[in-house]
Parts: structure tokens; C-alpha cells; sequence
């Protein structure tokens, strides 16, 4: 059936109809404004009168009726662990599985040669990778797996994007995440992950923080301890704080700018994936525009502070040598000044913002710092000196 009034904000009822009627789909705005529809499921049996709320202004659904529930249109691929063979998995039909975090290597296996059933039959350094993967998880009782190079169909703009947006939760509903460090030698000190490539790598930032449950191997498979045996280290390694290693909900409360300082010295093949990749650890959904270059950050941004009023977001730092700049960085790696922002201040008092096509609308008291220069407050201290932070601000034109 047809609702297009469901796009409209409120509620809206139906009209009365003499028997119960059957709902197949329901058509509206996804998060990321982009039309969709989605099937109902087969269970549901709304009465006569069904009500379909609106959406808000930024996309997300405001309630469904008790009658109705929008069935998820999610596709997940998995690996099935025994025959090595890629089976589709739609909605919330998803088995138990354990999930793969490692770095790309040369000869890594395609989704297409997954499909093809060509990964039993390859010995490349990947298709290996992959195939103990799949034996790990078979160990730990999983009947499948997921592997980041051979679970998503890239050729499918669709399909990326769908997955590049719920790759936090897929790692966050992860029976086990199995951390493989290829360059971590059987008989090197837990203390030689410094150096791993795995740890200066954008993806794996969320991989490391999603999963409730994670194992670090070295490169002959040894596991090397959980996410709870070596959160000290790592803690050290990341400047993650450990009590958001162990408890992953508790993301929201550390400052944004805090949490892209995370990102900062990480990096990714293509330069917007270094957004891309962070997505998860704001709770931000947004189309994918490969080829807009830094664009991709702004755009990251824009998102965040349509959804926050924390201005710790405006705490980062240039080393260019520009007389003048905008508000927002240009990177994570700008971030790298606010790893010492102190836990725990309260970000509830900050000022109300917002975007507009002339910039950045924000109204707050300045201190005077000078001849036509003043203070804004960031509402966030120094953890080590306790003082308030602020930035600098000039009128021009």
C-alpha cells in the first residue's frame, strides 16, 4: 500500500476499513534523506485503524503504532564457517558471528570471489587469512564469520554505503571480534604492539572500541590476550580511556572533540574514509561521496553539530601557517590537542548553535582578550591543568 502522507511530521490515522488490513510495506525517509521502503513482517496483523507517525526534521522516525513494526531491510553477508561459503542474511534474521579487524594485505579475497566459491580453492596470503579466521570462530562455537574484504559487494554504491554506515553496530554485535596482527611476532612482548600497523589505522579505531568482546592474535595465530587483559596497554597505546574500552556505551560522554582526537595520526587509503571511518563513534549517518576529497570531514562535522550543541568540537589546532581559518578543522589529526580534555564536565549548559548558509550562528558571552579579539569558552577543562579551554575570535568586514 501506498503512504506518502507518512512522510509528513505528527500522526496520521488510516480510515476505518471493515477488516483488519494487511500492511506489505512502508515507504519514508531514512536517515540519511533518502527515500525508502521496507517490507512488513509476515507476523503483523494491524487492526482496523493503523497509525503511521512522521518523521523529525533530521529523518528519524519518531514511533511506529503497536499494530506495525517496519521490518529492517539491512543485508549482511556472513561466511559460513564449515563450507567457507558466503550465505545472504536480510532484516533481523542474523545468526551469531564472530567478526574479523586486520589490516589489507596484497592478494586479499574479493566479495566476488566469495560468491564464486573460489576462497576453498585459493592460497593467497588473504584467502588463508580468512579461511583461520574461520576456523577460530568455529572453535569458539560460531557457525559464521564476517570479513570486511569479502562480506561487502563494492561494486555496489548502495550496498557500501549501507554497510560503511553499520559497521559499528555490526562490530558491536559481534559474538567475539578477532583482532589479527600480521606484524606482531610469535615471540615479541605484548609491549612490540606499539609498533603495529593496526593501531595507525582509521578503520580499526571503531573496531577496537564496538566490540564487547575482543582476542588479539599475533601472526601465527597465538591469541595474545582480550580487550580486558590488555586495556592498560592499549589505553597507552590509543589514549582511549579504559573505562571506554571496557564499556563501549559509554561513548556519548566523552567530549567530540575528546573522540577525534582518537582519529588523530590514523590514516586511510582514500582521504574520506578518514570520515567515513568515524561515523560510528558519533552515531552519525551520512550518504558517501567518494572523490569529495576533505570535504568528506566537513561534511562530518556539519553532521555533528546538527545533532550537538558540544563545542568542544571547535578545540583543535593548526600548524599551517594561515592568518585566518574557519571554525571547523580540516582533519582529525587537528584534534590532537584535546586528548587531555578532563572526563566528567558537563557539556548540558553549552550554547545552542546551529548552521546556516552565512556559517556558524552560536550566542554565548565573549571576554574581551584585546583590541577587537575575545575568548569563546569550549565548556571543557584541561585534565591536567584544570583550566577552562577557549579559542580565540576576531570580527572581520
Amino acid at each position: 500500500m501506498c503512504l506518502p502522507q507518512a512522510l509528513t511530521s505528527g500522526c496520521l490515522p488510516l480510515p476505518l476499513v471493515p477488516s483488519p488490513i494487511k500492511v506489505t510495506a512502508v515507504a519514508g525517509l531514512d536517515k540519511v534523506q533518502i527515500l525508502f521502503s521496507q517490507r512488513a513482517p509476515k507476523t503483523s496483523n494491524p487492526s482496523p485503524v493503523l497509525q503511521i507517525f512522521g518523521f523529525h526534521l533530521n529523518g528519524e522516525l519518531t514511533g511506529v503504532s503497536s499494530h506495525f513494526k517496519s521490518y529492517p531491510s539491512i543485508t549482511m553477508w556472513l561466511i559460513n564457517t564449515r563450507t567457507l561459503e558466503l550465505e545472504e542474511f536480510v532484516g533481523t534474521d542474523i545468526p551469531k558471528y564472530a567478526i574479523l579487524s586486520h589490516t589489507w594485505e596484497n592478494g586479499e579475497v574479493t566479495f566476488h570471489d566469495a560468491k564464486a566459491k573460489l576462497l576453498e580453492k585459493q592460497t593467497s596470503q588473504g584467502a588463508r587469512k580468512v579461511a583461520k579466521a574461520c576456523q577460530v570462530a568455529a572453535e569458539h562455537g560460531l557457525a559464521y564469520a564476517w570479513v570486511d574484504t569479502c562480506c561487502i559487494d563494492k561494486s555496489s554504491s548502495a550496498e557500501l554505503t549501507e554497510a560503511i554506515n553499520s559497521m559499528f553496530q555490526w562490530y558491536r554485535s559481534s559474538q567475539i571480534c578477532l583482532v589479527y596482527l600480521s606484524d606482531l611476532q610469535a615471540d615479541e612482548l605484548d609491549q612490540a604492539m606499539y609498533a603495529s600497523r593496526w593501531f595507525k589505522r582509521g578503520w580499526t579505531l571503531q573496531e577496537l572500541i564496538a566490540p564487547t568482546r575482543l582476542m588479539f592474535y599475533d601472526q601465527d595465530w597465538k591469541a595474545r590476550g582480550t580487550k580486558e587483559d590488555l586495556a592498560s596497554l592499549l589505553s597507552k597505546i590509543t589514549r582511549i580511556d579504559i573505562g571506554i574500552l571496557l564499556d563501549p556505551s559509554k561513548i556519548h560522554t566523552i567530549a567530540v572533540g575528546k573522540r577525534m582526537s582518537w582519529a588523530a595520526d590514523r590514516q586511510t587509503t582514500r582521504i574520506e574514509d578518514r570520515a567515513y571511518s568515524l561515523l560510528g563513534i558519533f552515531d552519525i549517518n551520512m550518504p558517501l561521496i567518494y572523490g569529495e576529497g576533505p570535504k568528506a570531514f566537513t561534511r562530518l562535522q556539519e553532521e555533528i553539530i546538527r545533532r550537538s550543541n558540544d563545542v568542544s568540537i571547535f578545540y583543535w589546532r593548526t600548524w599551517e601557517d594561515l592568518r585566518w581559518r574557519g571554525m571547523l578543522a580540516i582533519s582529525p589529526d587537528e584534534f590532537k590537542c584535546a586528548a587531555t580534555i578532563k572526563n566528567g564536565v558537563t557539556l548540558r549548559n553549552g550554547p545552542e548553535y546551529s548552521l546556516t548558509n552565512k556559517g556558524l550562528r552560536i550566542d554565548l558571552e565573549l571576554a574581551a582578550a584585546g583590541p577587537n579579539v575575545y575568548l569563546m569558552a569550549l565548556y571543557c577543562a584541561d585534565s591536567y591543568t584544570d583550566e577552562w579551554e577557549c579559542i580565540y575570535l576576531t570580527a572581520i568586514g
